[in-house]
Order: C-alpha cells, then structure tokens, then sequence
C-alpha cells in the first residue's frame, strides 16, 4: 500500500511540474493567444473598434489565466501519461486497450467540441449580439469579461461533445439501460436545456446553440450505448 502511495505521489509531482513550467513558458506566448482567441469576435466589430479594459490588472489577469488554461492542454499528454502509467499495470490487457480508446476518444471530443464553438457558434453569436449596435450605441467589449465568455463556452461545448463516450461507457458497464434510456427521450431533452443553462452565459441564443448539438450528441451517444451493450452481452456469452 506504501508502495502505491509513494508511486502515486511521484506520478502526481511529475504532472504538476509539467503543468506549472508549461505555465510559465506560455505567459511569454498570452498575447498571441488572446489575439487568436479574440479574432471572431474582432472580425464582427466595426473597423478600428477596440478592446478595452477597465481595471489596471485586468490585462495581466488575463493573460494569467489563458496561460493557466492553455497550460492544462499542452502538458495533458504528460498527465495522461502518467495517469496511464500509474493504473496500466492493475489492468488486463482488453482492459487496457479499452481504456486507451476511450481516454483518446474523449479528448479528440473535446478538442472537436471547442474548435465547433470557436469556428461556428463564437462568429453566428457575436454577430447576433453586435447587430444591435447603432450610432448611438457602440460596442467597446472588454478583455476580462470577453476572456471569461469565451472560455465559459469552449469548455461548454468540449464538456458536452463527451455525450457519446459517457452513454457508451455507462452502458458497457451495464450501469444504464439504452432502451429504458430511449423511453425517457423527453426527461432527457429537458434536462438538456437545464445543462445548457447552467453552462453558457446567460442568453437564450448561446444555449440554444449548445442544446441542439447536445441533442443530436444524445441520439448518437445512444446509437453506440446499443452497440456497446450487445458487444458486453456477447463478449459475457463467450465467457
């Protein structure tokens, strides 16, 4: 058990490491980043509108907190990897190959969940939003709430793409029934909408558009909960 203890611990130090010097070379890049992340809604904003920011350390915040966010994707590999190393050797081998598929499953949802978001809802969004601009009223958006609005929706979206992998992993492990779960379509829509509420800023065209994708996510996620049950059964059958 001490053992286990003191691998764990020296796994954990590893990652955290990784993260924090990941953190520290980024801060140097958080300009750009925050360039690349803002360009949507730059692109939507009239001709030499700017970006603006109210507080003295809102700008260096910012940057902190992109730095800290970025940081928990560039150094994921080496977490993974020390996460995978830790458990692999208390798993048989489907067991592991199974866990490698969906671990690498997941986070190419996630990535696919925020490049959505980023590529096709952040452009249709803020220029909803900037439409009601006139000559009286100008839009002057500010770093920090817009840093904050972006990310609240990136993760939203990366968060909800991972739909089809839970229902399927739930279902492998017989922890949900896909057919009981078809039947209950309706509580499922409904709480849909809940989650999208909770997630996206509130305005009723962010979580609309987080909704519909979750949706057509669910339909999907439970097309594979059918595959993966009967691949259980079978594969129980054989045993």
């Amino acid at each position: 058990m001490k053992a286990h203890l003191l691998e764990l611990k020296r796994r954990l130090t590893i990652a955290l490491l990784a993260y924090f010097l990941g953190v520290l070379v980024l801060m140097n890049y958080s300009s750009i980043m925050y360039d690349i992340l803002s360009l949507p809604l730059r692109q939507v904003l009239p001709e030499g509108s700017p970006m603006v920011f109210i507080g003295a350390p809102d700008v260096f915040f910012t940057y902190l907190k992109i730095a800290l966010v970025v940081g928990l994707f560039a150094s994921s590999p080496i977490t993974m990897y020390q996460f995978w190393a830790f458990i692999a050797p208390a798993l048989y081998r489907h067991e592991r190959r199974a866990f490698f598929g969906y671990t690498l499953s997941s986070v190419v949802l996630l990535l696919v969940g925020g490049f959505f978001a980023y590529f096709v809802v952040f452009p249709l969004a803020f220029a909803f939003f900037l439409g009601f601009a006139n000559e009286h009223i100008q839009a002057m958006p500010a770093v920090r709430e817009y840093l904050d609005f972006a990310l609240k929706l990136l993760f939203a979206f990366g968060l909800s793409f991972q739909i089809p992998i839970v229902l399927m992993l739930l279902s492998r492990m017989e922890l949900i029934d896909p057919e009981n779960l078809a039947k209950k379509r309706r509580f499922v829509v409904l709480w849909i909408f809940v989650f999208g509420a909770l997630l996206t800023p509130p305005d009723v065209i962010s979580q609309i558009m987080l909704a519909i994708p979750m949706l057509v996510l669910f339909e999907i996620g439970l097309f594979l909960a059918r595959l993966a049950r009967k691949r259980a059964l079978a594969t129980k059958n054989i045993a």
